[in-house]
């Protein structure tokens, strides 16, 4: 199922996290198990925030996929189920159309 995972970080936490090098390890960690279709980054209220969109092929895969952003940078994460364009489509297609 394709999710969007969006993570907003502490800042003072992140600031650390810069300058021991752990931000950078845990974000690639993330990105090469994820493997995302797309990831951005960026300040979101006013602090650092990441936005990925990936196939979670099980949800049991949360846990261990968030862990780091929780213990190392405070973040606030959700994963929430998206679709393309393509996929809504098809969605609304299967709802019988012009109803």
């Amino acid at each position: 199922m394709r999710v969007m995972l969006r993570a907003h970080m502490d800042t003072t936490a992140t600031n650390e996290g810069i300058m021991t090098g752990s931000l950078p390890r845990v974000i690639k960690k993330l990105m090469d198990t994820v493997e995302p279709e797309a990831a951005y980054f960026g300040l979101h209220e006013g602090v650092r925030s990441c936005w990925m969109v990936f196939d979670l092929q099980d949800s049991a895969m949360v846990p261990a996929l968030v862990e780091d952003l929780f213990l190392q940078f405070n973040a606030e994460v959700e994963v929430a189920p998206v679709m393309n364009a393509e996929d809504l489509a098809k969605g609304l297609a299967a709802m019988g159309g012009g109803r």
